[in-house]
């Protein structure tokens, strides 16, 4: 008797402690938060400044070597909003890299569109060309905005 009690006061311990945890990001895409890494610059959001125009055009992000190959991308924005991501170089060394690009790139794609900036996860198996994708997009962000 008193081991189940022991364990039931553990158990609803755990998931109280479990349910107090706030999560780390505010993604539109659920499970889906920003990373980043030590070595990237900050990110801003797709968004215009107030006051300023909002961009609208397709802009060019920056070619970004990665050890699999190079990655670049380009924004087309609408009003200050993303409404594409066209992928211009991606990894394409061997098979694999190819594997592995026409299944992240997609998905990457998606949440850009989903998260309106390159605040976005790496796609899990695809880090080096994950984070290709985000500094190239964030590159081309940057054009839009200056």
């Amino acid at each position: 008797m008193r081991r189940a009690v022991l364990a039931s006061t553990g158990i609803s311990a755990l998931i109280v402690t479990l349910l107090a945890l706030k999560p780390h990001h505010t993604q539109a895409v659920a499970g889906v938060g920003p990373r980043t890494s030590p070595t990237s610059a900050p990110r801003t959001p797709a968004s215009a400044s107030p006051g300023a125009p909002a961009a609208t055009g397709t802009y060019t992000g920056d070619p970004i070597d990665t050890p699999y190959g190079t990655v670049q991308v380009a924004a087309v924005l609408a009003h200050g909003k993303i409404t594409d991501v066209q992928i211009l170089q991606a990894p394409d060394r061997n098979g694999r890299d190819q594997q592995l690009a026409a299944y992240s790139l997609p998905r990457l794609t998606q949440e850009a569109l989903g998260a309106q900036s390159a605040r976005i996860d790496a796609v899990s198996g695809a880090s080096y060309t994950s984070e290709g994708y985000i500094q190239s997009l964030q590159s081309a962000l940057d054009q839009a905005h200056v």
